[in-house]
């Protein structure tokens, strides 16, 4: 009999709860009862939030045989380019990593494993005059040709891994005995480079070298773009350094890499190539910066926290007054950088969104990864992307790669390079800890010293 009493006041009380037209638990006169709102999180949660999912690009998704990044990751079709390594994403994959020890994502000791792998890869793949080829096949080792000319060295990209390489060092250069020889494996390879061997003989850094096709692609690194760390890396070298005159002639262009112009009221201070008198994509103020900390850095050029702070504010103020007129552009919708895109007939495509090539495509990790310089306008984004538009633009490994209001169009996948700045430079804007780790590596001061850079934040 008690039992049918229960039963009999459960159904009673399931069918109040179904009689409400919201859903919502009501009181004995019938008035819905208030229900606890969703869970809105703070600043910092969603910073940690983004900075986790954007980790998983590198711990869930890298290449299973090498540990390293995957150039690409296509959600609807996983198996695409499965076998390729990207050296630039892998550098910042490894920095992303150290990132992910810090915060706790996994444990220490499941990074130094992770590393070793990494890094025993890096030491036995291929390499031409100690700089690693743009692409490497994450099964053997073996390059993979970016272009028919492009199967050698790349310059760039190498110097990118350098740049984390050093990060790896000084993180668990003081650590237990297996922590030490990662960090000895790290420095070891970055000591192999021969910096001066893609001098081609000048004053100059050059791009690329083939074992085929020589120095054909004759690609010389002059600014600005992306190629600061390059020269840095080459002056900082304790093995096969290159002088102050190469970074002075070629990358300064003998001081012509100075730009006069005003965009939005702020200096643009530095020429930046294929764009005269405007900005270039953001990733130009964020691949140098994962280590080097622009903070108080100067040279007789320029002072870069003032350059890479005006190239995010400038990037903010074109897409608010949105010249193109593209449905969505707005104070929580803007970033253009290099990223896929969709082309006229609808198909995906690559392209470095710029304000002189803007398609309507906005690309989060150019926001994102600006929040050092630009983090009341790059919080605005973060908002956007998880409290508006989590279900459609955040997928497995954090914000998708690009997307566009204008045409209603989001593409399911990640590309390594842009996934990969998120995580470090949300980092150094919370912590400054990848600046401070590589801007203490004796080796950088050195070598940034020796181009005739100061930095106030650091000390020298």
């Amino acid at each position: 009999m008690k039992l049918f009493q229960f039963l009999k006041y459960s159904l009673v009380i399931l069918i109040s709860f179904l009689s409400c037209s919201d859903g919502n638990v009501s009181d004995s006169s019938g008035t819905p009862l208030p229900t606890n709102p969703p869970v809105v999180l703070t600043d910092e949660q969603l910073l940690t939030q983004v900075q986790r999912d954007a980790f998983k690009y590198f711990w869930d998704y890298a290449e299973p045989n090498s540990k390293l990044a995957r150039e690409r990751y296509h959600v609807d079709n996983p198996d695409y380019d499965k076998d390729i390594v990207t050296t630039g994403g892998s550098a910042f994959g490894l920095m992303t990593l150290l990132v992910g020890a810090e915060r706790g994502f996994v444990s220490r000791g499941q990074v130094v494993s992770r590393m070793q792998t990494a890094l025993n890869f890096l030491e036995n793949a291929d390499r031409f005059y100690g700089a690693w080829p743009h692409w490497i096949n994450g099964t053997n080792g073996n390059v993979i040709p970016f272009g028919t000319m492009d199967n050698g060295g790349d310059l760039v990209e190498t110097s990118f891994l350098c740049q984390a390489l050093i990060c790896v060092r000084e993180y668990f250069k003081n650590g237990t005995t297996e922590e030490q020889a990662l960090a000895q494996k790290a420095d070891n390879l970055w000591r192999g480079v021969n910096w001066q061997w893609y001098t081609k003989g000048e004053n100059a850094l050059y791009w690329h070298w083939s074992p085929n096709y020589g120095w054909q692609m004759n690609f010389k690194l002059e600014g600005y773009n992306e190629c600061l760390i390059t020269y840095i890396m080459a002056a900082a070298s304790p093995t096969h350094p290159v002088g102050a005159t190469a970074y002075h002639q070629a990358w300064a262009r003998n001081g012509a890499i100075q730009n006069s112009s005003i965009q939005y009221n702020l200096p643009v201070i530095f020429s930046y190539n294929g764009s005269p008198g405007n900005v270039g994509p953001m990733f130009w103020s964020h691949y140098s910066y994962l280590g080097l900390d622009p903070r108080g850095l100067t040279d007789q050029y320029a002072n870069y926290w003032q350059l890479t702070q005006n190239h995010s504010k400038i990037m903010y103020n074109y897409c608010v007054a949105n010249p193109g007129n593209w449905n969505g552009y707005s104070q929580k919708c803007w970033g253009l950088t290099a990223s896929y895109t969709r082309n006229a007939d609808g198909s995906l495509g690559y392209s470095e969104h710029k304000p002189t090539n803007d398609r309507g495509i906005i690309t989060p990790t150019a926001a994102l990864s600006s929040f050092p310089y630009t983090p009341t306008e790059s919080m605005k984004v973060l908002r956007y992307l998880y409290d508006e538009k989590k279900n459609t633009h955040v997928g497995i490994a954090g914000p998708y790669d690009a997307f566009s209001p204008h045409y209603n169009w989001v593409t399911k996948t990640y590309l390594a390079i842009d996934q990969g700045t998120i995580v470090p430079m949300i980092e150094n804007y919370r912590t400054g800890f990848l600046w401070n780790l590589f801007m203490q590596a004796p080796e950088v001061r050195t070598g940034l010293q020796s181009l005739g850079f100061a930095s106030a934040q650091h000390g020298f």
